[in-house]
């Protein structure tokens, strides 16, 4: 017997996209995510405007998280002309995407994970029951908008950073009533991971491939090498050599993998906490212990204990770089355009994210690439699914729908990033 699990529009995900499962003879046999969501040629976009352009442009790729698409084209295109940041400047670079990391965590933690382990339809629902809980993740989350927002000019499309630094660089002494709240917001961020570590979780694990950026002395935000579970340890410019994206039939969003294997790769929580654990701060490594997790987490429902503990490290972070900021003395080094070719990666919320440019001599963007990670991920949803769901079929039909959509948003997929390019292929035959 043939059995179809179908779900037209997928619940609680950034985007529009579908589920098709198809299970035979009690064995599930193939599982697509359908990402229907109209591609927006944003690498298109870019092609012919000038390289200054490109943060403001490619903020526009996504409302949660614009900071890592600024942070990646920024620096891509800062290695195009040889420049090298002041220590203060990368430090608030580093602040901002706290920022970023831990609105966007949060949101995904209480609003869109949540309800799945607490049996409601969504956010709302669950706050009628549970409306202490959503009112600390709504604070919570709006700490992260207030960096952002001090930091970037505004909460969503920061327009504060530009390729050399920033447009404004702010006062020591404006920081202490953002360094107030982040102080609650750390305490808020423990007891978030203390009460993810208290849900249930289905016991189901799989041997990943992670990919992630690793750094010599920090948790990866902007900087670092990429570096894989298997043995994977390479510089961004490198990028293209070992991984390819792909058209699927069912997606609008391409699919990437391992050049040399076809092989599908994880990043994102899962594997920034498994290949950088001893990089997290001794609280944000306490509290992961604490919550039941060790250095190495292989179950992706338990994604959102490590979510947690990623804000608290943010926070944690924040904090940091807030107490021991000096002031720079130019809030950016100036550029002159030159032709070249440049590529960086910087870890998004939910994973790596590839950008590569080509200018002409003017600084007129020639070529742009951009990878997010959703696509980057899609494989290893769709291995998941066939992966995991067998184990779920004595499951009653809505039950079991419900259960393959968690699966998915155990990824917390951003699917309007992921369409930004469609390859079309006519066969005329």
């Amino acid at each position: 017997m043939t059995k179809t699990v179908k779900v037209d529009v997928l619940a609680r995900v950034e985007g529009e996209g579908g589920l098709k499962v198809t299970i035979r003879d009690g064995v599930v046999r193939s599982a697509e995510l359908n990402i229907f969501e109209p591609p927006r040629f944003f690498e298109a976009f870019l092609r012919g405007r000038d390289f200054s352009e490109a943060p403001d442009i490619v903020a526009r790729i996504c409302g949660i998280c614009p900071v890592a698409y600024q942070m990646s084209a920024v620096h891509a295109l800062e290695n195009i002309h040889g420049v090298t940041l002041s220590p203060q400047l990368r430090a608030l670079r580093r602040l901002l995407y706290c920022g970023e990391w831990i609105e966007s965590h949060v949101l995904h933690i209480y609003m869109l994970h949540a309800p799945d382990f607490l049996g409601y339809a969504g956010g709302v629902e669950m706050a009628r029951d549970h409306g202490d809980l959503v009112r600390q993740g709504l604070q919570l989350k709006k700490v992260g908008n207030e960096i952002l927002n001090f930091l970037g000019g505004r909460e969503i499309h920061p327009i504060n950073v530009r390729v050399g630094g920033f447009h404004r660089a702010p006062r020591k002494k404006e920081f202490a009533p953002l360094a107030e709240r982040l102080k609650w917001a750390r305490d808020a961020a423990l007891a978030t991971v203390h009460w993810a570590g208290t849900l249930e979780f289905p016991e189901r694990e799989r041997d990943y491939t992670f990919v992630a950026l690793r750094h010599d002395q920090e948790y990866p935000f902007n900087e670092g090498r990429i570096v894989s579970n298997r043995g994977l340890d390479i510089s961004a410019d490198d990028y293209d050599k070992h991984f390819e994206e792909i058209h699927v039939p069912q997606s609008t969003a391409l699919h990437s993998r391992f050049r040399d294997t076809g092989a599908a790769y994880l990043v994102g929580p899962l594997a920034r906490y498994s290949l950088n654990f001893d990089r997290l701060s001794p609280l944000a490594q306490e509290a992961a212990r604490a919550a039941g997790l060790e250095r190495t987490c292989r179950n992706p429902y338990r994604s959102i204990i490590v979510r947690a503990v990623e804000t608290l490290y943010a926070v944690d972070e924040a904090l940091r770089v807030i107490e021991a900021y000096e002031e720079p003395d130019r809030s950016f080094v100036a550029i002159e355009p030159r032709k070249g070719e440049g590529c960086a990666a910087t870890e998004a919320p939910r994973g790596l994210l590839y950008h590569r440019y080509r200018l002409e001599k003017d600084g007129t963007i020639a070529e742009a690439q951009i990878v997010p990670p959703t696509s980057q991920n899609q494989a290893s949803v769709e291995e998941d699914l066939v992966e995991f769901i067998g184990g779920f079929l004595d499951l009653p039909e809505e039950a079991l729908r419900h259960r393959c959509e968690q699966t998915v948003r155990n990824y917390d997929p951003c699917i309007s990033c992921a369409t930004h390019f469609l390859r079309l292929d006519i066969d005329r035959g």
